[in-house]
């Protein structure tokens, strides 16, 4: 199983937690505004195989509170619940990132709790979810399984919308608020450009848009929040 990058230690992509992060290649989406796109697109090599990881990860018994699974799309790993299982005998709890185009493997994780904690990328309003993610005609019913999955799975979640400034509006969060309405945890986060990122043309949005957004959000997840501002 081939690692992509591997974040040794962070305080920010597991709440509350000492983690690393496990990067995988690999997704099934094609979002202009993707931070990660060489992972996406193949263009990123990979930096180790799975022995090399555990190897490195036996080493952190004691020290790190979990590990952070994100992509590209995880889910997309056919031998990912195996590799869960290794990280969880070794006593780590697991958090997993997704842009929830996988509710069936989703579920089954959850159903054999394999995952302690899941942040689920709700891109925007299902209106517009084929041209935020780049790929026409998309069917949105599996964006509304994992929803409902991870709401009633018993785990701790987050729900999570990069904002940009070309692709989301007020009627945006009305539909995402509406469709996550009793959320226990929704962030906001601005788009910021770099220089992997596909479509060179979009920007973030302004603070005051941000802010009527999250205004927006609120009213049906109350503890909606702006995250790195």
């Amino acid at each position: 199983m081939l690692i992509h990058g591997l974040q040794k230690m962070t305080l920010l992509d597991y709440p509350e937690n000492v983690a690393c992060t496990v990067f995988f290649g690999g997704c099934d989406l094609r979002c202009p505004y993707c931070h990660n796109f060489e992972l996406v697109d193949g263009t990123a090599e990979p930096i180790m195989d799975d022995e090399e990881f555990f190897s490195f990860l036996k080493k952190r018994v004691g020290l790190l509170d979990g590990v952070a699974i994100t992509g590209g799309e995880p889910l997309l790993r056919k031998d990912l619940p195996e590799f869960i299982r290794r990280i969880k005998e070794l006593g780590f709890k697991v958090k997993l990132d997704t842009n929830g185009n996988h509710p069936n493997e989703l579920k089954a994780l959850s159903d054999e709790g394999l995952i302690d904690y899941v942040a689920m990328d709700i891109k925007n309003s299902l209106p517009k979810y084929a041209v935020t993610i780049g790929l026409p005609d998309f069917d949105t019913s599996n964006i509304e399984k994992s929803i409902e999955i991870i709401m009633h799975s018993g785990i701790s979640y987050e729900f999570r919308t990069t904002v940009v400034k070309e692709l989301h509006d007020d009627s945006s969060f009305e539909a995402i608020g509406k469709m996550i309405s009793g959320a226990t945890h929704y962030y906001l986060q601005a788009f910021v450009s770099r220089e992997t990122v596909p479509n060179k043309n979009l920007s973030s949005p302004d603070p005051e848009d941000m802010d009527r957004y999250l205004k927006i959000a609120q009213k049906y997840v109350p503890d909606a929040q702006l995250r790195g501002m």
